[in-house]
């Protein structure tokens, strides 16, 4: 569907919705929601937040919860009508404007950053591996194509002076990569994610691994001067079974992204659930208690969907 077309179909759709109606202004309206791996706290919290939605604001067809490859794949996703909902990380959002102009009509909006993704670059506890330069010759997950993890690793490879010629690597999403260690066909793979993923809690319990530490060769430092979307984190010790000290790694920014002719109404409706049914959300992991108001607005590069911004400002009274 051309964008244009796009942009008709989802207008008139939301005049239809927004008419009153007996069960909900906003019955009509269909939801799809790109996710990620069904393994992964993207498709966790989005199946919550399609419970909470739905439960919410009644809608005639329960939201769809995608299972996507990730960011890259729900940004394009979006642009080509294919989704109404994504999740994003903030690398992969603003790689998506694609040199447009935040304000652009054509540019993604946000309704939310919500919890920070943590860099996993996993490896069995056993493993000789302790750097990002030892990964030289490694047989490496270097995540899904079309994966926000996909572009992360390349990126942070490139800063540590590696290319995926450099190892042996192989292209596969959170299952595959786990999968894969446990059976002893990788050495390493990469994972973006809140903490913990429980695909890899569950490797955990059956291999003890490690985290490398992203401090220990400057390469997080380098990442950073490149690209300052990126800051820095840890990951607690006893995360998973063999983290036994904390680690140093890089945090990502995650985002509900939405476009830009989403009617207000709806967006502003989608903010105020996210918040109220916090609680609820919870049950797709720790991470989502992190989700906080104040920071939501922090979305830079992407603008703010006016409804989501108009839910911000009643807020604050």
């Amino acid at each position: 569907m051309t964008r244009v077309r796009r942009r008709t179909v989802l207008g008139a759709l939301a005049a239809a919705a927004l008419l009153p109606s007996c069960s909900s202004p906003l019955a009509d309206v269909r939801l799809r929601i790109a996710t990620g791996s069904a393994s992964g706290v993207y498709f966790q919290l989005g199946t919550a937040l399609a419970r909470a939605w739905q439960a919410e604001l009644r809608f005639t067809r329960h939201p769809e919860v995608l299972n996507t490859a990730g960011s890259v794949q729900n940004v394009a996703m979006l642009a080509a009508g294919e989704a109404d909902v994504v999740f994003s990380q903030a690398d992969a959002a603003a790689s998506g404007l694609a040199g447009l102009a935040a304000d652009d009509p054509a540019a993604p909006r946000a309704l939310a950053r919500i919890y920070d993704d943590v860099l996993h670059v996993v490896v069995p506890a056993d493993s000789p591996i302790t750097t990002v330069d030892d990964l030289r010759g490694a047989r490496v997950s270097v995540g899904a194509t079309n994966s926000g993890v996909a572009l992360v690793a390349g990126r942070l490879l490139d800063a540590a002076g590696l290319a995926t010629a450099d190892l042996r690597a192989v292209q596969l999403g959170l299952d595959g990569s786990a999968a894969a260690m446990a059976a002893g066909q990788i050495d390493a793979f990469f994972w973006s994610g809140g903490l913990p993923t429980p695909a890899v809690r569950e490797l955990a319990e059956g291999l003890p691994i490690r985290l490398l530490d992203l401090d220990a060769d400057g390469v997080l430092t380098a990442v950073r001067a490149r690209y300052p979307v990126y800051a820095p984190g840890t990951a607690p010790a006893q995360i998973y079974r063999g983290v036994t000290v904390p680690v140093t790694t890089m945090l990502v920014r995650n985002y509900l992204l939405v476009d830009a002719a989403l009617p207000d109404d709806l967006a502003a409706a989608l903010v105020r659930v996210l918040f109220e049914e916090q609680a609820m959300l919870s049950e797709a992991g720790p991470s989502t208690m992190t989700i906080d108001p104040r920071a939501a607005i922090s979305t830079q590069p992407i603008l703010l969907h006016p409804g989501a911004e108009r839910y911000y400002r009643s807020e604050r009274g």
